[in-house]
């Protein structure tokens, strides 16, 4: 087994060309990628957190059963009054 990965290894041609041009565009992915990490953390940083943010309104029927149960109360202290 050895021999076969020296074998492979002896076999791989060592190229003296100039580097190559993916590593470049590599290199300028990643220095892209890292300014829109830096962005991001920014915007975020302008964001309120999840818990200090206020509740949401609530929603349709819990605003109806609010309503109804203000307007059975005012009902019955009309019906007092009298």
């Amino acid at each position: 087994m050895f021999e076969f990965l020296k074998r492979r290894k002896a076999e791989k041609p060592q190229s003296s060309e100039a580097p190559d041009s993916r590593a470049d565009e590599l290199r300028e992915k990643l220095a892209e990628a890292r300014s829109i990490v830096e962005e991001r953390e920014e915007f975020e940083a302008a964001e309120t957190p999840v818990d200090r943010a206020e509740p949401a309104p609530p929603g349709p029927e819990q605003r109806r059963q609010d309503v109804h149960a203000a307007g059975r109360e005012i009902a019955a202290r009309m019906r007092d009054e009298r």
